[in-house]
């Protein structure tokens, strides 16, 4: 039996000897690799976290003790420690485990956090209540894989800092990467932390040889004591954390177990909030991960990646920088997830990586723009929520030339209810000036951006699905800056939007063979509502729109409000997600349980159509005002 079976959950640990728990770790390591290469998900960040968890677990008593994880897909050591170890085969998919912390798993997951830069404020107000409600409980706050380059770690920080009797502990998992490795002045000077760990021995040795010395030597002592921090800077300057009247504690080998236990008892000992400093080296155990420059299989790829959207808008934009010296290009410590990575090796000086701090890509794409630029802002969809005031203020309000270029728009599936982009274009609808657009495939991707970069005056928006991108659908006509996709009848108007274009022309097939005459729209840009659309309605007998965005204030409302204003009565019915947090799977399963399936939404719109006509015929005439009863 393994080491693993036998542990049912954190209490396990406590008894075991030093040689079983360094054969747990070689077993957890090898489940991680076996699984995630079939499931998928977070590889490296992971193997990098074995011993730091064992620690965690060992030296603190969850879930009375409470861990806090930031960008939570550094949890799978965790969920095996704490009773998932049986289900882990399951992670990821429809029904099983999630990739992130998750309440309804375990007692031992609070937080279900997997965006960056979080954690610190979530462990500060929980160590708050705590101390408040007079309980002795512990909150440990992990935070790594670039987290504190995010602006809320440090505003965090700052108020951590100034309670100098919360009992809160913050591991820094320094591994020196995000997606890709770390970047900015934080990252350099953490660099230089791990590159120089003797000062605490020099410390050490002074202070022993001055306390054999009665009488002189303790008073000597506290005057170098003096010194220290000016010694700490020389040799390991992490000023930075003391200077905001934190506890500092390291930097410790994160993969040297009995090191870890033995800071992380100090730090619960002091009674106050306490940073630990680990190092630690993503994919740490596994030879293929250490070695893969990109990013230490921070996500497991497959070995033969089909064409995705994100390869189409990589390869137009470098086309596109070698024709406007202007574009310059801003990501978010995701330089190859957004497709940043072939525009900056063509174009060095011209890309600028952040770290994990949205909103100050945001304001500086600004600020690029109004110094005669065009910029180019990548982000994940579910991440420009974060950075939506710097968009709607810094950037709308100043009327800049900004383009902003959303992947994984939409359902996304696997990584679960937090990475699904799904309020984008409800949030974009607010803002005055700006421009959406939302390609139905890849064709369409590099017609959009090149249009998008044009507009100099507002900014634009591109989003696009993640995965392989869909195969070409050539429209039969355009209508201004509409294309038609179908032409048959009168009887339904179909707007499908982006992605959904495609599933349009599924529901449109399915109509046509009930007898239904049916166009089939997609509107290219869907902010500003196109004019055509608004004629389109008031010539057809219903009018449905299909969007892969929430319908809460989504395009079709906007599309709708657009018809009632220009007093058409031609009925509006809008399908998209649901306005809830969507459980983790692939993508088609989400979008079958949704409804958003070519067989679904033709029957919906067959019984739409079949219950007015019905009403139509069964209703008596109202006699009073001469129109139909119920019109």
């Amino acid at each position: 039996m393994r080491l693993l079976d036998t542990v049912g959950g954190p209490a396990d640990l406590k008894d075991l000897t030093d040689q079983q728990l360094t054969d747990l770790a070689a077993e957890i390591r090898d489940v991680l690799v076996e699984t995630v290469s079939r499931t998928g998900g977070h590889l490296g960040p992971n193997l990098g976290m074995v011993e730091i968890t064992l620690a965690m677990h060992r030296v603190f008593d969850s879930p009375r003790d409470r861990l806090v994880y930031d960008t939570g897909h550094q949890t799978y050591v965790h969920k095996l420690l704490t009773g998932r170890a049986p289900k882990f085969d399951t992670l990821r998919q429809q029904g099983g485990l999630s990739g992130y912390p998750s309440q309804a798993e375990s007692e031992h997951d609070i937080v279900e956090n997997s965006h960056a830069s979080t954690s610190l404020s979530y462990a500060d107000g929980l160590a708050k209540a705590y101390r408040l409600r007079k309980e002795d409980r512990h909150v440990v706050a992990l935070i790594g894989d670039g987290g504190l380059t995010g602006g809320m770690a440090w505003e965090a920080l700052n108020n951590i800092a100034a309670c100098d009797d919360l009992k809160l502990v913050v591991i820094v998992n320094d591994n020196g990467r995000s997606y890709s490795p770390t970047v900015g002045g934080l990252a350099t000077h953490l660099t230089s932390l791990r590159t120089n760990p003797r000062y605490e021995k020099i410390l050490d040795l002074v202070k022993t040889n001055l306390g054999r010395t009665p009488y002189v030597g303790p008073p000597m002592y506290e005057v170098l004591h003096g010194v220290k921090k000016g010694l700490k800077d020389m040799l390991a300057p992490q000023g930075m954390f003391e200077d905001l009247g934190l506890k500092y504690v390291g930097p410790v080998d994160g993969h040297d177990r009995v090191a870890m236990e033995d800071a992380l008892a100090k730090a619960k000992a002091f009674g106050g909030p306490v940073l630990v400093h680990a190092v630690t080296q993503k994919g740490f155990g596994y030879a293929a991960a250490e070695q893969d420059e990109e990013d230490n299989f921070h996500q497991v790829r497959p070995a033969h990646k089909p064409r995705g959207w994100t390869d189409v808008f990589a390869e137009e934009l470098v086309e596109i920088g070698h024709r406007r010296p202007d574009v310059v290009a801003i990501t978010a410590a995701m330089l190859h997830p957004t497709g940043l990575a072939a525009f900056g090796q063509e174009f060095p000086d011209r890309i600028f990586d952040v770290g994990i701090a949205e909103q100050h890509a945001v304001t500086s794409a600004a600020g690029l723009a109004m110094g005669g630029l065009h910029p180019v802002v990548g982000l994940y969809a579910t991440f420009l929520n974060r950075a939506f005031d710097q968009l709607l203020l810094d950037v709308a309000l100043h009327k800049c030339g900004v383009t902003f270029v959303l992947d994984r728009a939409g359902v996304t599936g696997d990584d679960g209810a937090s990475h699904n982009g799904m309020w984008d274009m409800s949030l974009l609808q607010v803002v005055p000036g700006l421009r959406l657009a939302a390609p139905r495939d890849g064709k369409r991707v590099a017609e959009l951006l090149n249009e998008a970069i044009e507009v100099d005056d507002a900014p634009t928006v591109l989003r696009y699905a993640k995965g392989e991108v869909f195969p070409d659908l050539d429209a039969i006509d355009r209508i201004g800056t509409t294309d038609v996709l179908v032409r048959t009848g009168t009887d339904v108007l179909i707007v499908g939007i982006g992605a959904m274009a495609a599933t349009a022309v599924d529901v449109a097939e399915r109509l046509g063979a009930q007898g239904f005459g049916v166009t089939v729209v997609d509107p290219r840009w869907v902010k500003p509502v196109a004019p055509e659309l608004v004629e389109l309605a008031a010539e057809h007998k219903f009018v449905v729109t299909i969007e892969d965005n929430g319908r809460v204030g989504g395009c079709g409302a906007a599309i709708a409000q657009a018809i009632r204003d220009a007093g058409v009565g031609t009925p509006v019915r809008d399908f998209g997600i649901p306005q809830r947090f969507l459980d983790h799977a692939k993508r088609p399963a989400i979008l079958q349980e949704i409804g958003l399936t070519g067989q679904e939404l033709a029957r919906e719109v067959i019984e739409l159509i079949t219950r007015d006509q019905g009403d139509a015929i069964t209703s008596e005439p109202d006699t009073a005002r001469g129109r139909p009863a119920g019109a």
